[in-house]
């Protein structure tokens, strides 16, 4: 699986058409979903996801006005249940160099995060996707049994390690994808499917995760052997414990080759609520496109200091804020609804 800063052929999106994901918001969802097209499509094709011709005229008016240019945008017809196609849509890998490069996908059946019952339309993206491009489909599995993973589940930064979190797929009770699985067999599926050779696991994700602990709102690559990774600095805060864990761990940390990586930490926001809820708002759900980096931003005095980080880090591209206010209502952002088609 190649890094995501790596070149890609495009993005992946999802129209947004499930109105239980952003209560009373969904209009204005759709003009976020403008703004991040403009803002990608610059330097890669759109591919978005519509569950019918309708919604591809609905979704062509609202990019118009938003000052897409719809020539860099391929509508797929394909019905979903929701948008978040980072989890359900395709993941790719490569492998080859030049031109003998070849490109395929994965098919890790996508089951709503063990949580949700209507995942049907989205489980079938990948062959779609794979159909579309005319691409070999892998069907991921251990002991003849579907192994499910989402694409937030997991950060690699191309060169074989791959990171993940104990919460999201150890947990014995909560969310179980893989019922029966402990860590041996896991490492073994994930290096088999995505070309890895070192799974390394941290603890826990932000408060408010519906997926139950995804990596991508916690610690990201941002390039081979460099991680920024969240942190909590008040006590008081729920957040402060877990995300504390993940520094306690994040030393002991090796990659590929045994050597550390330079660790960065990344503020948190200060906390998000929605109706009594606690939202996942983190700067760690940031998107590399090829274009810029795009960056959820939550009208909050320490946006300007994730966006600073960021934009040292990132020297080969804009670093730009996205308003993610109403996007996490969703409970994700940016990158939970992207999912790039590698070059």
């Amino acid at each position: 699986m190649p890094a995501e800063w790596e070149k890609h052929e495009a993005t992946w999106l999802g129209w947004p058409h499930n109105v239980t994901d952003w209560p009373g918001k969904l209009d204005t969802i759709r003009w976020v979903y403008g703004e991040m097209v403009r803002k990608i499509s610059p330097g890669e094709k759109v591919r978005m996801l519509v569950d019918a011709k309708t919604d591809q005229r609905i979704a062509t008016a609202y990019l118009k006005r938003a000052g897409c240019d719809l020539g860099r945008v391929e509508f797929v017809i394909h019905p979903t249940n929701r948008g978040w196609t980072r989890d359900s849509g395709p993941i790719f890998v490569r492998r080859g160099r030049g031109s003998r490069q070849e490109t395929a996908i994965v098919h890790f059946h996508f089951n709503a995060w063990a949580k949700y019952d209507d995942w049907n339309k989205d489980r079938r993206v990948p062959n779609t996707a794979a159909k579309l491009l005319k691409k070999r489909l892998f069907d991921a599995q251990y002991a003849g049994r579907n192994f499910v993973i989402e694409g937030g589940g997991v950060e690699v930064n191309g060169r074989g390690t791959l990171l993940t979190t104990e919460e999201c797929y150890l947990h014995p009770t909560v969310q179980v994808r893989n019922p029966g699985l402990g860590r041996k067999e896991i490492d073994e599926t994930l290096k088999t499917y995505l070309g890895v050779t070192n799974v390394q696991w941290l603890a826990a994700g932000p408060v408010g995760d519906d997926t139950h602990g995804h990596i991508d709102d916690i610690c990201r690559f941002v390039d081979a052997k460099t991680l920024v990774l969240i942190r909590e600095t008040n006590r008081k805060d729920p957040n402060y414990k877990p995300l504390s864990e993940n520094w306690e761990r994040i030393g002991d940390l090796r990659l590929e080759n045994g050597s550390k990586p330079e660790v960065i930490p990344l503020p948190m926001p200060a906390p998000l609520y929605f109706e009594g809820y606690r939202l996942p708002a983190s700067y760690a759900n940031f998107y590399i496109s090829n274009a810029a980096v795009l960056v959820p931003t939550f009208n909050d005095p320490q946006d300007r200091v994730a966006l600073g980080i960021l934009g040292e880090l990132f020297k080969d591209r804009p670093v730009v804020g996205i308003h993610a206010v109403d996007l996490v209502l969703g409970f994700g952002t940016l990158h939970c609804l992207t999912q790039q088609q590698p070059a």
